[in-house]
């Protein structure tokens, strides 16, 4: 068993950026290539080991859960109606996501694709993407709010490239654009759950238009 001073000079090194504590970032950036949400569950055990406050992480306990779950399913519906009906007609992508065509009236896909969804990227990506790539560029930068405003950039850019291999360039504009407005959220509140909540509802949302078959009707109700 390590003796308090040896724990509290590991800790202080998990939190640093010296060989361990990049090492260690890169381990958790690299858990979900052996599965999801591997990445999120390194980031909890990071932050327990490395005595990190889970405020800091975004692991605050909001006034009301009913009304943060509430606004975070509006939330996401919304915005994903928005996206999917205005802002991606007018960036010129397709009316239909071809990686995801096989989900179209496919209930044998549906319960992999949920888990997905919730776990996957509800609570592992803004894990990952907000709580923890917050923190740790949150200790390289000087505060300020141009130093936050590159952090959510950053993140957003980061968010996005990683959805290039799945969804293409249309993956990566959308996934740009909702990290960029989760980023700001999250850089005003510090506040991760209705995030979590609204990353979901917005997947799910995206996955009942592909199987119910109402991809294309959507995109084009507006004619843009």
């Amino acid at each position: 068993m390590l003796n308090q001073p040896a724990f509290d000079r590991f800790a202080e090194r998990l939190r640093g950026f010296g060989p361990l504590g990049v090492l260690a970032f890169f381990v958790i950036l690299a858990g979900n290539l052996l599965f999801v949400p591997l990445s999120a569950l390194l980031v909890l055990a990071w932050a327990r080991r490395s005595g990190t406050p889970w405020r800091e992480l975004g692991f605050v306990r909001p006034p009301s859960w009913i009304r943060t779950v509430a606004i975070g399913l509006v939330f996401g519906i919304v915005l994903k109606l928005v996206m999917k009906a205005i802002v991606m007609p007018l960036l010129g992508a397709p009316p239909t996501n071809p990686a995801y065509r096989y989900l179209v009236g496919n209930t044998a896909a549906l319960p992999v694709m949920l888990y997905l969804v919730i776990v996957g990227a509800g609570f592992g990506e803004e894990t990952v993407f907000r709580g923890y790539l917050f923190e740790r560029l949150g200790r390289l930068f000087r505060p300020g709010i141009w130093p936050k405003a590159m952090i959510v950039f950053l993140t957003a850019a980061f968010f996005g490239l990683v959805h290039y291999p799945h969804q293409g360039p249309a993956g990566v504009q959308q996934a740009l654009i909702v990290g960029l407005v989760f980023g700001t959220i999250f850089a005003i509140t510090r506040q991760i759950w209705m995030l979590m909540v609204a990353h979901a509802a917005f997947d799910l949302t995206a996955v009942a238009i592909i199987y119910f078959g109402w991809e294309r009707r959507v995109a084009e109700a507006l004619g843009l």
